[in-house]
């Protein structure tokens, strides 16, 4: 049963006043790399339930008059088609997409940092839509040595060559498209800058995970590593902070790898560092609105078993990254974890013994699993889903959603015009057929308007699912998690 342990009102409070009194602390001008997902943060919003997706969003609006938006992208990124992995999309389109949405809810962007830029053709392509879009574009180049050659990045032929971006407020944020995008170098370069003109800037980290303020091996911090598992990302200890102050606090390799750069450079904009260690330059305080640490714990190990699923499934497409599997099991043991802590899991598997068909399971907000099984008509995960929606709607089970003479059509465009083999109905002609229905059926009206019921809650299915229902049940933002096999074993390809 889902239950929330997340003040969400309280954090965007303490947030948003936390960020003005470090904005006091230096006056003038701060740089605030902005990690995670200002937009559509999922997986804040699983691990922390009460957390809003656009809760970091709302936060910042309350920011709005002094806020400008600066984008920092990896031409490597770029030039890879690097997508995305909650919505699907590459890196360059993603930045496309948060200047609409920025623009949209009135955030100032200001431009566009092109990080480790070395030539890349696909990168000059993509600067010169920008360009045409009316958007300014800044390139930063790689640095020999990053980050231990400190004289080297702090000098006129690091940070000195990189682009100096232009700034009109007193709030920089400093965001991107995902992790390993260059956001704190592109505000250690304009710290550098800013100094050689005479202008006052500090430097601030806002970062959800690690969480700072909880055990390192607190489930919500051993899910972070379990997100970032394909960039080897580490939670540590701070050792600066320990050795500061005597306390114990949690930081990441990366943060801990820069620190001693971010020092050097104050020492030498200013004469000495404001920051004792990496934990001081954060400002996050989602530790401080957890009410109910089971809650979000219990969401949290959900999580990371949630990976390890993906992971397995990502093998078997022969998709899997270096030793990404073998560092998800290493935290399952942490967690204390085996893939029967999945609720939804075990009851797919087992639905799935019984009817020797391809199963599906739900588990609806009050603890319930519903359960679906491949039929002639329907494949498994559309047949959980009109059952799960036929209980949260308190319609009787022997009454039909869809009739066979509603399916069939579908089946007819699908196989005879289309060319698909399957004539099984996937969960988006489902839903389409449902919403047809709503029009003159009452039954299927009430299941419509159960559809928000969804989110949130985890489901399990016995085979891998196509991309067209994986990207379904993506968009309805329900938890959903795969065996890594294919429904037919003979199969190489599967759509």
């Amino acid at each position: 049963m889902s239950r929330t342990g997340f003040d969400n009102e309280k954090y965007l409070s303490m947030q948003s006043e936390h960020i003005r009194r470090r904005m006091e602390q230096f006056g003038g001008k701060l740089y605030m790399e902005f990690g995670g997902k200002l937009f559509d943060d999922y997986h804040a919003s699983r691990v922390l339930p009460g957390f809003e997706p656009d809760s970091k969003l709302k936060m910042l609006l309350k920011l709005k008059e002094q806020a400008e938006i600066v984008i920092a992208v990896g031409a490597g990124a770029i030039d890879s088609n690097k997508r995305r992995g909650d919505i699907g999309i590459t890196y360059d389109m993603e930045v496309l997409r948060l200047i609409d949405l920025f623009r949209s809810v009135g955030l100032y962007v200001g431009s566009v940092v092109i990080t480790r830029y070395d030539g890349q053709k696909s990168v000059d392509g993509f600067v010169n839509r920008l360009e045409s879009l009316g958007v300014k574009v800044y390139k930063h180049y790689p640095i020999a040595g990053y980050p231990s050659n400190v004289p080297l990045i702090v000098s006129e032929n690091g940070y000195g060559k990189n682009d100096y971006v232009e700034t009109s407020h007193s709030l920089i944020v400093v965001t991107a498209p995902g992790p390993g995008s260059g956001k704190m170098a592109v505000c250690l370069s304009q710290l550098y800058q800013d100094n050689r003109r005479g202008i006052k800037a500090g430097y601030a980290k806002f970062e959800t995970f690690p969480i700072w303020n909880i055990p390192l091996k607190h489930p919500v911090n051993l899910a972070y590593e379990a997100a970032t598992a394909d960039l080897n990302d580490v939670n540590m200890i701070d050792p600066f902070h320990m050795e500061a102050y005597g306390k114990v606090t949690v930081n990441y390799n990366r943060d801990v790898e820069i620190f001693p750069v971010l020092r050097a450079m104050f020492q030498q904009i200013y004469g000495s560092c404001p920051y004792k260690s990496p934990t001081d330059m954060g400002v996050n305080m989602a530790g401080n609105c957890i009410y109910d640490d089971f809650a979000v714990s219990e969401a949290a190990r959900q999580e990371i078993l949630r990976r390890y699923y993906k992971a397995l499934c990502e093998k078997k497409k022969g998709m899997e990254k270096d030793g990404e599997i073998s560092k998800l099991e290493i935290l399952l043991n942490q967690a204390e974890l085996t893939l029967d802590d999945r609720a939804v899991a075990r009851a797919a598997r087992k639905r799935e013994e019984e009817c020797g068909e391809p199963a599906a399971a739900i588990e609806l907000p009050d603890g319930k699993i519903i359960t679906g099984r491949n039929k002639d008509l329907l494949g498994a995960a559309s047949a959980m889903l009109l059952n799960a929606l036929k209980v949260l709607a308190g319609i009787p089970d022997d009454v039909y959603l869809l009739a066979a003479d509603v399916i069939r059509p579908v089946q007819e465009l699908k196989i005879n015009y289309l060319g698909n083999r399957n004539p099984r109905l996937h969960t988006n002609e489902v839903l389409v057929a449902l919403s047809v229905s709503a029009a003159d059926d009452p039954n299927a009206r009430k299941a419509m308007d159960c559809l928000p019921m969804l989110q949130n809650c985890d489901a399990h299915c016995s085979v891998m699912l196509s991309p067209v229902d994986t990207d379904i049940f993506r968009r309805l933002r329900i938890n959903m998690t795969c065996e890594p096999r294919y429904q037919d074993s003979k199969r190489i390809f599967y759509r």
